[in-house]
């Protein structure tokens, strides 16, 4: 994050959003695993706050099929640092392996904060 500077008052974070498939190979993820992930796995690691909403998602499999799924989308913004990294490689792992996931999409950005 350096050479990246926030106007006064504000402080410098880093946002992710991570895109996760509800399709697996013996059906959904119904919303009570969802909600049953983020208990387990997402808040403890991020107790300050998230946000999460619903999607239709859209990508191409490693075997070059076209996949349309329902996707919950997570967003959380944390100071860019080797604990939260460690902590989003985590989730994202925690999740590949609990719903027999191929792929989770993960986009981090540098972003200013304020309150």
């Amino acid at each position: 994050m350096s050479g990246f500077a926030c106007g006064e008052g504000g402080q410098r974070a880093v946002q992710e959003m991570v895109y996760f498939g509800t399709d697996t190979p013996s059906g959904s993820v119904t919303p009570e695993d969802w909600t049953r992930f983020l208990t387990e796995t997402v808040t403890p690691r991020f107790p300050e706050g998230l946000s999460v909403w619903q999607a239709s998602g859209q990508w191409r499999a490693a075997s070059g099929v076209m996949v349309n799924e329902p996707t919950y989308i997570l967003s959380l913004i944390h100071p860019g640092n080797a604990t939260t990294d460690k902590a989003m490689r985590d989730i994202l792992s925690s999740y590949k392996t609990r719903f027999h996931q191929e792929a989770v999409l993960r986009v981090s950005s540098i972003v200013c904060t304020s309150l």
